[in-house]
């Protein structure tokens, strides 16, 4: 069984698509340490699909949906309060949406899902290692060769000081990459522990490598000390454990979250109670006491407030791309990249038009894949699972873009529409499956 799903991962169902297969596997183990190499790769695949698959992608509706989008993005940087990096901005969306038409026609296997997991959390591991040994060892780097091809910059103590984020750009950005490759792992390691049970010849290695790197990635993500990445990856381990219907599972990880809360929020004399036996590590973080007396401007509340008011005096074409920062920065008097949620950033910069497509774009994907794991589509149940974890993974992403902006940085923006690509390219299959049986009935 296991050589059989290893060849359906190797090998493509569609002998044209194996080459665009084969560079997104290689792109996939170079792109957490070498952003660029991988990403070249990814693309070329991405393009060769394209042309190979041009019949069928250009019959998908949801690709329209996207040209569309891009069209409406391209018009609002001819609006932009300030145009060049209206136009830069672009570059976060556009070539994305040509990424995302080419890889998903190119996944059309659960077993691709499930390699493209493997590849990412094993690659995961270099990655979590340099933060361990920053945060621990007190490592420092800064090594570039051939400017973009390797820049590994690991700032000492971390970026900000005190909080792990080995060498990406920021803690918040480790924690959410941590909590994506967290999410992956777990549903690989059920996979594993279903596959013991049901039959005892097969192999406890992999269960182990992933018991082990899971811990060590969640432990990790603890010490990013980023508050939606532990909100995130609690509700990650909820999922999982009503997907699998463990209740007193849930019923203890609400009791721990119910006395970290309670020991952050609560009344003088109760919170005293709980923070007796809840480290100060978790309760100063969430409620601020940890980081006393911030600037008033530097509270995501005091952002997003901002960037409605920059909404409703722009509602059809925003003020452009990339211009929150310039904008903020003339009113607070303080530098600040994004107003921490994607979405109310979008409809600042982009207006509600562009910003309520985009939404609708991302929500079918979403929804399809819903209810197509609804329907028990899969005759295996691990395949299944895996399916579920990939939504799950998505999930996560959605919930860290409305406390955060994650498409800055390179890697998390990439993985986003690998994940997304493969969830619809999932979802099409199935769908393009269904019209078959039903025309030859």
């Amino acid at each position: 069984m296991l050589g059989a799903s290893l060849k359906q991962a190797v090998y493509h169902p569609n002998p044209a698509l194996q080459l665009p297969w084969n560079l997104t596997q290689v792109g996939l183990v170079l792109f957490p340490l070498s952003p660029f190499l991988g990403a070249v790769l990814i693309v070329l695949a991405s393009l060769i699909t394209v042309v190979r698959q041009w019949g069928k992608i250009i019959r998908r509706p949801l690709n329209w949906g996207f040209a569309i989008l891009s069209v409406l993005l391209i018009i609002t940087a001819g609006f932009a309060y300030d145009k060049t990096p209206a136009f830069v901005g672009l570059f976060n969306f556009v070539p994305y949406f040509i990424v995302f038409a080419g890889l998903s026609a190119l996944f059309q296997k659960i077993a691709q899902l499930r390699q493209m997991a493997w590849i990412l959390l094993i690659a995961s591991v270099p990655i979590t290692i340099l933060g361990w040994g920053q945060f621990f060892l007190g490592w420092t780097l800064n090594l570039t060769f051939l400017w973009v091809v390797l820049e590994w910059a690991i700032a000492p103590g971390g970026e900000p000081p005190g909080r792990m984020s080995s060498i990406l750009m920021h803690a918040n950005t480790l924690g959410t990459y941590l909590v994506i490759v967290f999410t992956l792992g777990l549903g690989l390691g059920l996979e594993q522990w279903q596959l013991i049970k049901r039959t005892n010849q097969h192999s406890k290695v992999p269960l182990i490598f992933l018991s082990i790197t899971g811990i060590l990635n969640f432990i990790a993500l603890i010490f990013t000390n980023s508050r939606n990445g532990w909100a995130i990856a609690i509700s990650v381990c909820l999922a999982y454990a009503l997907y699998q219907g463990w209740r007193i599972l849930v019923g203890g990880v609400a009791a721990i979250v119910t006395c970290i809360l309670l020991a952050a929020f609560a009344p003088s004399p109760f919170a005293q109670f709980f923070r007796r036996f809840v480290p100060a590590f978790f309760w100063a973080r969430l409620n601020d006491d940890m980081y006393p007396d911030r600037p008033v401007a530097l509270m995501r509340k005091t952002q997003w407030e901002f960037a409605w008011v920059l909404t409703q005096q722009h509602p059809w074409t925003g003020w452009g791309l990339r211009n929150f920062t310039g904008l903020y920065q003339a009113k607070m008097q303080i530098s600040l990249g994004h107003p921490h949620n994607l979405f109310l950033m979008l409809s600042a910069e982009t207006g509600l038009p562009s910003t309520l497509l985009f939404c609708g774009l991302i929500g079918w994907i979403l929804f399809a894949a819903v209810k197509l794991l609804q329907k028990s589509k899969f005759p295996i149940p691990e395949d299944r699972l895996i399916f579920f974890t990939y939504i799950v993974a998505l999930f996560g992403w959605l919930l860290s873009n409305t406390v955060d902006v994650t498409l800055y940085d390179f890697r998390l923006n990439t993985l986003s529409w690998l994940m997304l690509s493969a969830v619809c390219g999932l979802v099409y299959r199935y769908n393009q499956d269904d019209k078959l049986r039903a025309r030859e009935n």
